[in-house]
């Protein structure tokens, strides 16, 4: 290339899957004038269903950021220009178009030079200076996402992270200061408050509505004594096999359908509306309802049917752990077959749940309550849960919903089947 001639290139915002059209840019770690290696974290966005870094795919130096934090951009539209003069072709690109090669996190572990230099760079700040020059003070995501659910707009937040970081502990103190001032002045903050519907909650409302209005779903009822499970539970939290791992029932419960759904493949499948068919799948994504920072969400468990129950309580402590530090991929959050929703972690009783498009089924977990069952001819104390189905009624009839939710409910009040059916 002749002396003087700038190699620029634009890295355009990736399809990140399922169809997603746009994300919103949700912070920058990087300015004009950084110095970038191939695959460093270059900046972190929003799409409907989850929070994501996505790294560069070449190496360069920052010649413009092209969209700022809090824009929506569409997929193809160019976020930042890197000049690649001179870097011997570190790159990845497909043509005109350059690509992601992969997303932060699943490649390789150690960060490069320049990303722990913008590290530091972030140390050094003061507290009040954002990020790069930037209009918004410094914060994690699903400490956006929070304050901008309760109408807080982070400028009037002090943080008292690194840098000045703004942590959900000063959000909650924030927030504390500001209802104190309602209770001493109502009007001191309006009569209403408002805030924009996007990301991960817009996605949640528009798949509520649209498993509403195209899918006829009904609900069956079981309520049951799992004391059995409860004390399975309790040994296993002692065994050396499972040290490590935090065994709860909603582990049993996952494991119970799993093998109730040998019997029951129907609760399985989906509607294809362009070609008229039930598509039955013989693999089971079990899906896991996830109360996040960023709002609903259901990550799943992939091929949970060749999982024992030591793998599936691992598998479903790591996703919620990830889901609730908003840290799910796309990937995690699409093609589930069947879901498991945990009411009673809130210490509700029973609910009826919504479907999610394109799944026949939803099992809704209530709270383990201690009350008077009767049990080898007398009242005792034992520990029972209202288990709650809905189903999607072109899918499964009254009778399967039945025979399923039983065989997750028998299973559940004698855990020995855990090990008769495998």
């Amino acid at each position: 290339m002749p002396a003087g001639v700038n190699d620029v290139r634009h890295f355009l915002l990736p399809d990140l899957g399922e169809g997603l059209t746009e994300a919103e840019i949700v912070s920058w770690h990087v300015a004009a004038g950084d110095e970038v290696a191939l695959n460093q974290a270059l900046v972190e966005v929003e799409t409907e269903k989850a929070v994501v870094e996505l790294p560069s795919p070449f190496a360069g130096t920052v010649v413009e950021v092209l969209a700022g934090a809090g824009e929506t951009v569409a997929v193809g539209s160019p976020l930042i220009a890197i000049d690649t003069t001179g870097t011997d072709g570190a790159t990845e690109t497909d043509g005109a178009t350059e690509k992601v090669p992969m997303l932060v996190g699943y490649g390789p572990s150690d960060a490069p030079p320049s990303r722990r230099r913008n590290r530091r760079a972030h140390r050094d700040r003061g507290p009040a200076e954002p990020a790069h020059g930037g209009s918004r003070p410094l914060a994690a995501p699903p400490v956006r996402f929070m304050a901008r659910q309760r109408g807080v707009d982070l400028a009037d937040v002090t943080g008292h992270g690194p840098g000045g970081l703004i942590t959900r502990d000063d959000l909650a103190a924030h927030l504390a200061g500001a209802v104190s001032v309602i209770r001493s002045s109502p009007s001191a903050l309006g009569r209403e408050s408002r805030a924009p519907v996007r990301g991960v909650q817009k996605h949640m409302a528009e798949a509520m509505v649209r498993s509403i209005a195209t899918a006829p779903q009904a609900c069956v009822f079981l309520t049951i004594d799992v004391t059995p499970t409860v004390q399975l539970v309790e040994r296993l939290r002692q065994n050396r096999h499972f040290e490590g791992l935090h065994v709860t029932v909603l582990a049993v419960v996952t494991r119970a359908m799993v093998l109730a759904l040998r019997d029951h493949p129907a609760l399985n499948s989906s509607w294809d509306d362009a070609t008229s068919e039930v598509v039955t799948k013989h693999y089971v994504n079990l899906g896991v309802a996830v109360a996040g920072p960023l709002g609903l969400v259901v990550p799943t468990i992939k091929d949970a049917q060749d999982m024992a129950l030591r793998e599936l309580t691992g598998a479903l402590a790591d996703l919620t752990d990830r889901a609730r530090a908003a840290r799910c991929t796309p990937a995690d959050l699409s093609g589930g077959t069947i879901t498991v929703t945990n009411v009673g972690v809130f210490g509700v009783d029973a609910g009826v749940p919504i479907l999610n498009p394109g799944e026949a089924a939803i099992l809704a977990v209530g709270t383990v309550r201690r009350r008077p069952w009767e049990f080898g001819g007398e009242v005792a104390l034992r520990d029972v849960v209202v288990l709650s189905l809905a189903f999607d009624h072109r899918l499964v009839d009254g009778r399967a919903a039945s025979l399923f939710l039983g065989s997750v409910g028998e299973i559940l009040a004698d855990p020995t089947n855990l090990i008769a059916l495998g």
